[in-house]
């Protein structure tokens, strides 16, 4: 009965307007993280709406876990909302409505059968198309967007990638593929594209060509050959 679960904060929460109210945003959703009893946590950088996070950024969202970590005692007990009737309520409405929408998935047959039929595509959009309609209209409030906003942002100056990078990892990937047994990374995509082909556990051969130094797109390559490329079909 044991559930071990990572979080990650809401991306989609944050905003590009007024960036430095998502720390705001990640610290409270770290902290229900927390009191939900996380095992593993992702705290998003504050201008990852605007850009790839800075440095800084990136270390302030570190710094968020660490202050939740070192200086509260949340960690001090395992349940801290324990016997709470709220949570407890909450949690029985979560329930019910996510037993409710896997009774919808099964009624397609199975998983993969409502994924070829759009309907995880198709509530995901709905889902985020009201979100959409309840901002437009204030109907839920986005702090700094659609209320308390202000005449005129302050610059901000996001992360510039200097193209240096992109040429030192083309150089590294180059010396990657000369310096590998050619041989034994074209043996171990072909195990790979055999059990991709059959019914065999694709994880073990996946492994062995990474183990040989097959690249990533090379193992994405192989299965995409075999597989083929899943786009999935608008349905309203």
């Amino acid at each position: 009965m044991m559930l071990r679960f990572h979080t990650q904060t809401a991306g989609v929460q944050l905003t590009a307007q007024q960036p430095e109210v998502n720390l705001v945003r990640v610290a409270v959703q770290g902290l229900g993280a927390v009191l939900g009893g996380t095992q593993s946590l992702h705290t998003n950088s504050f201008d990852e709406a605007i850009a790839l996070p800075t440095e800084k950024a990136a270390r302030l969202a570190l710094r968020t876990q660490q202050v939740l970590a070192y200086e509260t005692d949340l960690t001090s007990t395992v349940d801290p909302f324990a016997g709470s009737y709220v949570v407890e309520a909450m949690t029985a409405e979560i329930e019910a409505a996510a037993v409710e929408l896997m009774e919808r998935v099964a009624d397609h047959g199975s998983a993969v059968d409502a994924i070829e039929a759009g309907f995880q595509k198709r509530e995901i959009e709905q889902s985020a198309y009201r979100i959409a309609q309840e901002i437009d209209s204030g109907e839920r409030v986005v702090v700094g967007l659609n209320r308390f906003t202000v005449d005129e942002e302050e610059p901000y100056e996001p992360l510039r990638v200097d193209p240096a990078i992109e040429a030192a990892q083309a150089d590294r990937l180059a010396r990657l593929r000369s310096e590998r047994d050619a041989e034994a990374v074209a043996r171990a995509l072909a195990e790979l594209r055999a059990a991709a082909d059959g019914t065999e556990n694709v994880l073990y051969p996946m492994r062995e060509a990474l183990r040989a130094r097959a690249t990533v797109g090379e193992v994405c390559g192989t299965l995409r050959e075999v597989w083929g490329l899943y786009r999935p079909t608008d349905r309203f």
